[in-house]
């Protein structure tokens, strides 16, 4: 399960319309949650804490992040500025 703190977001785009503007692979992103999304065809991102699970997903114009971008410093901010610019 997830845990409290930070950790890595690897991008693991399925296709072109699975990506999440702003999302960076890599970077690391702030997880407090402990309910963990499992890997679909939606998933535009994972992480591993234990098991791979969702860390952003994204279908048509809908986009969701497991983290909080908000207290993600410069990676989750980027994420934030993506979502107000609207999706591209």
């Amino acid at each position: 399960m997830p845990h409290a703190g930070w950790n890595v977001a690897r991008v693991t785009a399925v296709d072109a319309g699975t990506t999440v503007p702003g999302l960076k692979d890599g970077e690391y992103y702030y997880f407090t949650h402990a309910y963990a999304a499992p890997v679909t065809a939606a998933t535009a991102a994972t992480t591993v804490y234990g098991a791979p699970f969702a860390a952003a997903v994204r279908s048509g114009n809908v986009c969701g992040v497991q983290f909080h971008p908000e207290k993600s410093g410069a990676a989750g901010l980027a994420v934030l500025r993506a979502f107000l610019g609207g999706l591209r």
